[in-house]
Parts: structure tokens; sequence; C-alpha cells
């Protein structure tokens, strides 16, 4: 049979809001940054492969598009 449990639900160490707040703001940024890059990666390819502007042209709007979505997701 099932097991009777009348205690509290939470046994373990006291939680590190500290410690849980820097991981969480880590784990935003990685997906703002993240999806900022593939964003820009995509663009980059959409222009290198579909116009005429080659690998340098696709190079260059990755670039442009990744530097300004730097300083503007800051």
């Amino acid at each position: 049979m099932a097991e009777e449990h009348n205690g509290p639900v939470e046994v373990g160490a006291p939680m590190d809001y500290k410690e849980h707040e820097q991981t969480y703001n880590l784990f935003i940024s990685a997906a703002k940054y993240g999806s900022m890059f593939l964003i820009a990666l995509l663009l980059g390819m959409t222009a290198g492969f579909f116009t005429s502007s080659g690998f340098l042209g696709g190079l260059l709007v990755f670039l442009v598009i990744f530097v300004a979505g730097i300083v503007l997701l800051r």
C-alpha cells in the first residue's frame, strides 16, 4: 500500500534565492541573444542564397544585423 506522508513537502536545504535569480537572468540572456543570433544568421543566409550578393553579402548582412542586435538588446 502507499505510504502516508504527513510531514512538510520540502525537507531539503533552504532556497538560495540569489543563486536562483542569477541562473534565471543567465537563462533569459542566453535565450535573448541566442534568438537574435539565429535571426541574424537566417537573414544573412537568405541574403546570401536568394540574392546576387553571394557569400560576402550574406556575411555582411549577418554582421550588421548581429552587431545592431547586440547594441539594441543591451
